[in-house]
């Protein structure tokens, strides 16, 4: 796959899932515009895919909650590339704990976490991809955003609404040439974890390698099809 020429931004993109996507598309030619709210971080991972990989990397640092911040984030990555191709919304956070434990501000958090950094990022990529008509999404709700699991009512009513609000969208926007993929992972053995008291076999789980793998599939794919929602599950816990 040659993406020279192609600009994609990954939101939540200074470790996990995200920067390995960032990695894929870099060595696949694509410019890339790493985001997240770290610059530290951030930063380090530019150093690192500009010495491995074939294309410009350019790191960005910004809050997706806040819209003055997406809003200089695309406007950078536009004076800078010329457009947005490919947008991959990694972004997220996740609380899993018994329902009498959460507090509303668990669910607020979530929501800003999950569902409003999607909205805000969104909201200013579209405009942009409908003008070219032109434009490739892959979100990542997870299995989570598809399957309910014990000690994750808040987590899956954020997750639940990021799958809403892009199935929205592909009807909305499909007119305008713009594809948009859900990747319902299983468990990822991420980072995710590791604050997550419940027990789990990490060992298990796909690897973040696997999963960003696939975002990058569904990204690149053209023709006639569409993956409009992927389902990547561990093989010793498969979901029909």
């Amino acid at each position: 796959m040659n993406l020279e020429g192609k600009t994609v931004l990954i939101v939540g993109a200074s470790r996990g899932i995200g920067l390995a996507s960032a990695e894929l598309f870099s060595k696949a030619g694509a410019n890339v515009v790493i985001n997240a709210r770290n610059e530290s971080q951030l930063m380090e991972a530019e150093y690192q895919l500009n010495a491995g990989g074939s294309a410009e990397v350019l790191a960005l640092a910004a809050d997706a909650s806040i819209e003055a911040d997406v809003k200089r984030l695309i406007d950078e990555s536009i004076s800078r590339f010329g457009a947005i191709d490919y947008l991959v919304h990694a972004a997220g956070a996740g609380v899993l704990k018994p329902f009498g434990e959460l507090t509303s501000e668990d669910l607020d958090n979530l929501l800003t976490a999950n569902v409003k950094t999607a909205f805000n990022v969104l909201q200013a990529v579209l405009p942009k991809m409908a003008e070219k008509k032109f434009g490739r999404v892959v979100a990542i709700p997870g299995i989570l955003g598809k399957a309910p699991m014990m000690q994750a009512a808040a987590y899956c009513a954020a997750k639940y609404a990021l799958t809403g609000m892009i199935k929205c969208l592909a009807q909305e926007y499909k007119r305008f040439g713009i594809r948009f993929s859900l990747m319902h992972f299983g468990g990822v053995d991420s980072n995710f974890w590791d604050d997550i008291t419940m027990k789990v076999q990490r060992d298990k789980m796909l690897s973040i390698e696997a999963a960003a793998n696939a975002v990058f599939f569904a990204s690149t794919q053209e023709g006639e099809g569409v993956m409009a929602e992927v389902v990547l599950m561990p093989e010793n816990h498969q979901l029909v």
